[in-house]
């Protein structure tokens, strides 16, 4: 994992922006690291905007505002007009283009194209398109190994949810493979 890595994970409310959020930031503390989750949503839960930012450091975190991310994960167009500007030279940028077709992308980031919705539709499910991406996002940053991730999933997918647990994690590996191919 890098010293610091600060990531915007931005979408369509519903698309579960949030939760990858979450995820990274429970890892983190999972892994004895420093961490902040900021969530921000826009004035509808579902259909709206949604966006939240996660920094991760193994030094104490100075300011919870993220002005200049490492990577973005961008679910949607809207979110990548919005956040793309922002992402530091050499920043990855994850884009789901199921969404975002034909996109004039900066040159000075590295850029990967995956198609969430379809390769999720394929596992059987459309929500989880965002597991996908966050596969992509950890094969490509290194922040954090596979099994960390699956780890968390075993506690935030319990009880009756605990049937989900399989197919996240097929969904976070679909995403790595795909994230190997760029």
């Amino acid at each position: 994992m890098p010293k610091t890595e600060q990531v915007i994970i931005a979408g369509f409310g519903g698309q579960g922006v949030m939760l990858i959020g979450q995820i990274l930031s429970y890892v983190a503390t999972n892994e004895e690291l420093n961490t902040v989750w900021i969530p921000s949503y826009g004035p509808e839960t579902r259909g709206g905007t949604a966006n939240c930012s996660v920094s991760i450091s193994e030094e104490m975190i100075n300011s919870p505002i993220v002005t200049a991310p490492d990577s973005v994960i961008a679910m949607n167009l809207p979110s990548l007009q919005k956040f793309e500007p922002k992402l530091k030279k050499d920043g990855i940028l994850l884009v789901n283009n199921s969404a975002v077709k034909d996109y004039d992308y900066r040159k000075d980031l590295r850029v990967i194209e995956l198609d969430a919705n379809k390769e999720a539709l394929e596992l059987g499910n459309l929500k989880v398109a965002n597991m996908i991406l966050l596969g992509a996002y950890i094969e490509v940053t290194k922040v954090f190994e596979k099994d960390a991730i699956t780890n968390i999933f075993k506690k935030i997918f319990s009880g009756d949810k605990a049937k989900l647990i399989d197919l996240n994690v097929r969904a976070l590996e679909r995403g790595m493979e795909i994230a190997k191919q760029h």
